[in-house]
């Protein structure tokens, strides 16, 4: 195994794209304008809310005026309960109104979540090798979820305290317009701060998450082959290689921690300076009767109100610049080629395709400069089985990958029914063929919701019928509830053999017109092996097969055989032909009748 270096794996995780902020807020924009109405009815209640609280120091206003005033206190019963009114509202509107920005914005998130892992799991499996799954579970994950937190604890506060600001100023100069100057004078201090912050803090958020992403990819290749890692006794070296990558994500975070400390003290200094310029101008408009000293003292209170939410805006300029990186390597996913809809299929039931593959003079490597097939070219006819053997390294895999569509080839190309695999829509390539390789994954929940998520219109029948084809019945009966037994993480565990097994009734039932096998029986033991190796031969009836043969036992049943060597095709026929040619399969077929 590989020991991927911290630089190597920032290398291969940048291929992922990251939207630009344009094409963050177009998204955001699209997606909320799926919930307008509600978007509304939430912008007009925090209005309410916000109008209600900021009722408040004007009534007291009008209570300071009335004692300045000499009035009896009768006077302050109206202001009194004004203001007990007024607060209760504004409770009751503004819990109101973060709830319903609250479900916007996470129906919102959904929304894009949902894109996200459609256009995710359309792609090609060769992008995401090149990306590296680090790259794509932080932003599923870790990315999503500090939207989510933001969504949940930050943008309500900070959109209240966004609609207090503006309208708390708006009374101030009602007021008197020089308390609004007066405000202003703390504007600078507050400007400088948020333009430095914003400036610098920008590129430390995304170069965080990228360090994330890098150390996250840097422990799934080591957790992934700990077995590897521990034969070989690299452990010290993997640990080093994570140490690496999780300083450099620390250091990303240090500077951050930098930043925002700064921040809040400009921002404190900034609340100093606007208080001290609010209370010399009240002092000086009293003293020159401009205004009542209950409006200054509204005046005063105004400001000092605006402390909360200014501070509530700009500190959480800092989460939301975090939230906002994520966001955009959230919609950075969307440029990716879109999922296909699935217009136009089939319906299920009605006959496929005839299923002709045809490969024209195929190329492909892994790395440039390092070709694993070369000029590789087959034909393989509607219904018929052909089987390919060699060595390993010899391409196989490689080659049935191309076929699948999953790699696509540097040169040459792949045709299905005489129609280039580049072409066909993403749901119709996987409808018309289907590759089953050994490492076979077996999904959470009942195992007949594990086989619909491949035929999700089969019936319990049709389930049954393919099980019985496939002879899967006996031990599918025999689980603690049958087909409603729940397998996967954390359910029944299944033999290896089984999840072999359950793989190829998944196939029978999605009915491809072209099935390939990349050693989908790999796992059997010696008792399992003719089960399987018959099961796999009911899965392949009446379509077009191609079977990457781990046991020479099922090449003998194909209709043709290759065999490959170094990437190419150095012999093709009949397995009798092959051994009466006495060439390179003769040969592989002596050797594993000798080992057998």
């Amino acid at each position: 195994m590989r020991t991927t270096t911290g630089s190597d794996t920032e290398r291969a995780v940048s291929r992922l794209p990251v939207a630009t902020p344009r094409e963050t807020a177009r998204t955001t924009l699209r997606l909320l304008a799926r919930h307008r109405v509600r978007l509304t009815a939430t912008v007009l209640v925090l209005l309410a809310a916000t109008a209600s609280a900021l009722a408040v120091p004007a009534l007291l206003g009008t209570m300071v005026d009335a004692v300045a005033g000499g009035r009896p206190w009768s006077a302050l019963l109206a202001p009194a309960g004004g203001i007990v009114a007024a607060t209760a509202a504004g409770v009751g509107l503004g819990w109101w109104g973060q709830l319903l920005l609250a479900r916007t914005a996470q129906h919102t998130l959904a929304g894009l979540r949902e894109e996200v892992f459609a256009t995710a799991v359309a792609q090609p499996t060769s992008v995401l090798e090149k990306t590296g799954s680090g790259d794509l579970v932080s932003r599923v994950a870790g990315d999503a979820e500090a939207v989510n937190t933001v969504i949940g604890r930050v943008l309500p506060a900070f959109v209240t305290a966004l609609f207090t600001i503006a309208l708390t100023l708006v009374g101030i100069g009602v007021i008197d317009p020089r308390f609004a100057l007066a405000v202003l004078v703390a504007t600078p201090v507050q400007y400088v701060a948020l333009r430095r912050f914003l400036a610098r803090s920008g590129p430390v958020y995304r170069s965080a998450r990228q360090a994330e992403a890098v150390r996250g990819q840097q422990l799934i290749e080591t957790l992934t082959g700990a077995d590897t890692v521990t034969s070989l006794r690299a452990q010290p070296r993997h640990r080093a290689a994570i140490a690496a990558t999780s300083e450099h994500a620390i250091g990303h975070e240090l500077r951050a921690v930098r930043l925002r400390t700064t921040f809040y003290g400009l921002l404190n200094l900034a609340e100093f300076i606007g208080l001290a310029a609010v209370l010399a101008v009240g002092y000086h408009l009293v003293g020159a009767d401009a205004v009542t000293l209950g409006a200054a003292t509204a005046a005063a209170l105004y400001f000092h109100q605006l402390f909360g939410p200014i501070g509530v805006l700009l500190s959480n300029v800092d989460e939301l610049q975090n939230a906002g990186a994520g966001l955009a390597r959230l919609v950075g996913v969307l440029s990716l080629p879109a999922p296909d809809t699935g217009a136009g299929a089939e319906p299920r039931g009605t006959t496929p395709p005839a299923g002709r593959l045809t490969l024209e003079n195929i190329a492909y490597g892994y790395a440039p400069g390092r070709r694993t097939l070369h000029g590789v070219t087959l034909t393989v006819e509607p219904g018929e089985t052909v089987a390919v053997v060699g060595a390993s390294g010899a391409g196989k895999t490689t080659l049935a990958k191309v076929a699948a569509g999953v790699l696509p080839p540097d040169t040459g190309r792949v045709l299905l029914d005489g129609t280039p695999l580049d072409r066909l829509p993403t749901a119709e390539l996987r409808r018309r063929a289907v590759l089953v390789s050994q490492e076979v994954h077996v999904f959470d929940g009942t195992v007949a919701e594990d086989l619909r998520l491949f035929a999700p219109g089969a019936t319990d029948a049709e389930i049954r019928a393919a099980a019985d084809h496939l002879n899967a019945t006996a031990w599918l009966d025999a689980l603690p509830e049958g087909l409603n037994t729940h397998v996967g993480a954390g359910g029944h565990p299944l033999t290896a053999a089984q999840a072999q097994h359950l793989a190829l009734v998944r196939l029978a039932l999605a009915a491809p017109a072209v099935a390939l096998l990349d050693e989908a029986t790999a796992e059997a033991g010696t008792e399992d092996a003719d089960l399987l190796e018959h099961a796999a031969t009911a899965a392949l009836t009446g379509r077009t097969g191609i079977v990457i043969a781990h046991r020479l036992g099922q090449a003998a049943r194909a209709d043709r055989v290759v065999v490959m060597d170094a990437g190419r095709i150095v012999e093709s026929g009949t397995h009798t032909a092959l051994l009466t040619a006495d060439g390179p399969y003769a040969r592989l077929w002596a050797s594993w009748n000798r080992n057998g």
